[in-house]
């Protein structure tokens, strides 16, 4: 099978691009920058069709993200990618299979959201992405696509939601807005998966996430763990966050850039959302992937804790025991330290002092080898410079 991916030079379409090669398809990429595999095919989503001669499936990853302020130039690039490249898409794809991969953002905010279904009513959209992923699902739905819903997507490569959260850690302290709230988030492998049994499925609309929601606090907290960032999580009373997200939206729409915080983003952490996922699960499809697999694979193997001796591990799903952000520790005992060496060796005091106490042997044995090597060499020299 021909498969041609959009977007395949970003992280969605990246992971999408190698499950397929790996999975035996001939992959074509299309985008303005060249993917990780396979044919490379230029496109610009924002003015042009795409080149789909030869292939069999499309998968749609290329998208505008971001939190444009309303009215801006961003906000003009984000619909004319994510409307006006859908349009263009779908032209060219000819009654080819199609699928499309939108977001759980064009769900009605103002609605429960402790249990979402495909049917839960789109609308109320806080921002441009929300507003442009909706107008392009539709236009994918009428042409008889498979649009795959993902939430919070995750995985190495992610250029978006772990290093946003990691960059609003200041002086050792995270704010998040309201009380803990279950989430639905989704490892990328796990979205990689969909697309490709998607291209099967019947068209229509699909929720995808991890098998199981988490807490949010916990999930965070084992976050900033795994990144080696010793910061707490403290509360920011809901009412206050939003007038916070306002004032900055008002801002940036004097400026014409991104607010430092949104209502969207103040939306996407305060309020349950968790994706029903029977519809995706009655095709076949089941998610393997977690949060601990990914924080886990970051770690090297021999610094990993064991599950059982570590707390945090069933916390971070749902209905774990939650561990109290506001005055547990990120580690049982902690030391300060350079930050490069903490995130490397993510541990206590102990095993901080072990692996530097390690380091140090590895460095004076190096030393001794170099003077040792010198000695030699200047003997050889002595004994080759004397007469016979």
């Amino acid at each position: 099978m021909r498969i041609a991916v959009t977007g395949a030079s970003g992280f969605c379409g990246g992971h999408v691009a190698r499950a397929a090669a790996a999975a035996g398809s001939s992959v074509v990429c299309l985008g303005r920058r060249p993917g990780p595999l396979g044919e490379q095919r230029f496109w610009d989503a924002a003015s042009a069709g795409p080149d789909l001669s030869g292939v069999d499936v499309v998968v749609h990853c290329a998208a505008a993200v971001g939190d444009p302020a309303p009215g801006s130039r961003a906000e003009a690039v984000m619909r004319a990618v994510n409307v006006g490249g859908t349009a263009r898409l779908l032209r060219a794809a000819a009654g080819r299979p199609v699928v499309w991969v939108g977001s759980a953002s064009v769900y009605d905010p103002l609605r429960d959201r402790s249990r979402v279904t495909e049917d839960h009513p789109r609308g109320n959209h806080l921002n441009a992405y929300g507003r442009t992923k909706a107008r392009g699902e539709a236009l994918a739905l009428a042409a008889g696509a498979v649009v795959l819903r993902p939430r919070a997507v995750y995985g190495p490569g992610d250029t978006q939601l772990l290093p946003r959260l990691l960059s609003r850690v200041r002086a050792g302290t995270l704010l998040l807005p309201g009380p803990d709230v279950p989430l639905s988030l989704t490892a990328v492998e796990n979205l990689a998966d969909a697309c490709l049994a998607a291209a099967a499925w019947a068209p229509g609309a699909y929720n995808i996430a991890d098998a199981a929601p988490y807490e949010r606090d916990a999930a965070v907290t084992a976050v900033l763990h795994a990144h080696g960032v010793p910061a707490r999580i403290r509360h920011l009373p809901l009412p206050l966050a939003a007038a916070a997200a306002r004032a900055a939206e008002a801002a940036a729409r004097l400026t014409g850039g991104e607010p430092a915080l949104s209502r969207y983003a103040v939306d996407q952490l305060a309020h349950p959302v968790v994706l029903d996922l029977t519809k995706a699960r009655s095709q076949g499809w089941s998610p393997d992937r977690t949060l601990e697999d990914h924080l886990r694979s970051r770690l090297s193997p021999c610094l990993v804790r064991e599950p059982a001796a570590d707390s945090r591990s069933a916390a971070i799903r749902r209905g774990g025991q939650r561990p109290a952000p506001d005055t547990t520790p990120l580690w049982d005992d902690f030391a300060p330290a350079e930050p490069g060496v903490l995130s490397a060796l993510l541990g206590g005091r102990r095993r901080y002092e072990q692996q530097l106490a390690l380091q140090r042997e590895r460095f004076a044995a190096a030393e001794d080898l170099h003077r040792r090597a010198v000695a030699d060499h200047r003997n050889q020299a002595d004994a080759s410079s004397r007469p016979p």
